[in-house]
């Protein structure tokens, strides 16, 4: 199978064992013990790095995402310049592990968790982290406009590091208009996605104004995939012969402004589905057919906020 170096693996789904893509439960039915998911963990980053992927995603919290990932690392011996690991700060994990916690994560974009969590992610990824993000930032949480976070984040790029940012909800595109006023960040991380597009031209924007643009959540979290079938989308892939999936990301790797595109592949099974995407000769046929799907953005992040932690 040819491969687009485009492609990156995200950890969200694989280091913790409660997470909101759709059938996630049924994708860890060999165990979520730390040990089980750190096996399974470093399993889909074989098949990744066997495909030629050389992109992968963490977050303070994704769980143990950065634990499995730097053992991974040590383990097959992959020097630092090789990979390029970007990770990202401003949530706690708080689940404990647990599949049923109330809460499992809190948001926090505040100095002092800026500082405490990049020592705990140096201290795990050592010199392979490259890029490290705002996790999910928004014009509400008031991190843009923090006068020591910005200037933290100013020292941390100085040191070598790239900065970044994710954003989230249906504000995206304003989110990353301010950031790019900043003249600070060196990549952008956000939601696009054949149902919720609404953040496309300002990202081609920061692509032109020289960041890199990182799409996640490119499956909808399991809505553009065989689990939660859309007739259309169906009718399209059957025409071109390919899975659901890989026709869903071979629509974002078809925007001209797209850097790098994350998988959330929960197996080495999903890696592969996705990567096939590659392959799949995204046309006006299916442009014009899949218009129809997009959503109203605050429908779309209502019904993102209501899916099932599994």
């Amino acid at each position: 199978m040819p491969f687009d170096p485009r492609f990156g693996l995200g950890l969200a789904a694989l280091g913790r064992p409660g997470y909101i893509n759709l059938g996630h439960a049924t994708d860890l039915a060999a165990g979520h013990d730390p040990d089980a998911m750190r096996r399974n963990a470093h399993a889909v980053l074989d098949a990744a790095f066997a495909a030629g992927v050389r992109y992968f995603d963490a977050a303070r919290s994704y769980g143990r995402a950065e634990e499995f990932l730097a053992d991974w690392l040590g383990l097959r011996n992959i020097a630092p310049d090789t990979v390029f690991v970007a990770s990202k700060w401003g949530y706690t994990y708080t689940a404990d592990w647990r599949i049923d916690a109330d809460k499992h994560e809190v948001k926090d974009h505040g100095v002092e968790t800026f500082r405490h969590q990049l020592d705990e992610s140096k201290a795990i990824l050592g010199k392979h982290l490259r890029l490290y993000q705002i996790h999910s930032a928004t014009l509400e949480s008031g991190v843009l406009e923090d006068v020591e976070v910005l200037r933290e984040l100013r020292v941390l790029r100085a040191s070598g590091i790239q900065i970044g940012l994710s954003v989230t909800g249906p504000r995206q595109a304003d989110t990353i208009r301010k950031a790019v006023s900043l003249v600070l960040f060196d990549a952008v991380q956000a939601t696009w996605n054949l149902l919720e597009r609404s953040a496309g031209e300002a990202l081609a924007e920061a692509k032109a104004a020289g960041l890199r643009v990182i799409i996640k959540e490119s499956l909808a979290n399991g809505r553009l995939t065989a689990r939660a079938p859309i007739g259309v989308l169906g009718e399209q892939a059957a025409r071109l012969g390919c899975t659901v999936d890989a026709l869903a990301l071979a629509g974002v790797l078809a925007r001209p402004w797209v850097d790098v595109v994350l998988s959330g592949a929960t197996t080495p099974e999903q890696l592969r589905s996705n990567l096939g995407a590659v392959e799949v000769r995204w046309d006006a046929d299916c442009e014009q057919a899949l218009a129809g799907i997009v959503e109203d953005p605050e429908r779309y992040w209502h019904t993102r906020g209501g899916l099932a932690w599994n």
